[in-house]
């Protein structure tokens, strides 16, 4: 039995804060029950992309960079935001990859769309699998990243996620899901 829907009603919505990237804005709410949340923050971000990337010889693309927030240097799965110059979430990831890696071309396929937070993100994350990607260029980095590409057998990958090595909820969810259907 599917359950209805209890939407929250908006009484009043003021932003904060707007920048490209995040923009943070303050509801006062209703819950169905009448209770008043009077302040609530809602974290407005355009949908991100990452790919599992995995070369003609079953490498797995992976990329190291720092994390400020952590104090600490990751890997995680080659990841951007999606540009609203790109025509679609599949563009976003293939120049994501193209531009951290230098890898392209393969066989592309939307794995799984994910949420980092529904209750304050107004985002989705979407998820590809790319399989038989070989290198077709040099890396094009921005100037505020600093990024080496790594490759890695499967072994490798499931090594790092058992170890908690693979910090980005983000990136976990997929390569466990990609490591259960093996």
């Amino acid at each position: 039995m599917k359950e209805v829907e209890k939407a929250w009603e908006t009484i009043s919505s003021k932003y904060l804060f707007r920048r490209p990237w995040l923009t943070v804005r303050c509801e006062h709410l209703v819950l169905p029950n009448g209770n008043h949340v009077p302040e609530y923050y809602i974290l407005e971000y355009p949908d991100w992309v990452n790919t599992i990337a995995i070369t003609k010889e079953g490498k797995f693309v992976m990329v190291r960079q720092y994390r400020p927030a952590l104090g600490r240097t990751c890997y995680e799965l080659c990841a951007g935001v999606c540009d609203p110059e790109d025509t679609s979430p599949l563009a976003s990831a293939q120049r994501e990859l193209w531009e951290e890696t230098g890898y392209g071309k393969g066989t592309w396929k939307e794995y799984m769309i994910l949420s980092a937070n529904p209750s304050t993100h107004t985002n989705l994350t979407h998820c590809f699998l790319a399989i038989d990607v070989e290198p077709i260029d040099h890396q094009h980095l921005e100037p505020t990243e600093d990024i080496s590409v790594h490759l890695l057998t499967l072994e490798e990958v499931r090594k790092l996620l058992d170890h908690n090595e693979i910090m980005q909820a983000l990136n976990v969810a997929p390569l466990w899901k990609y490591m259960a259907g093996l």
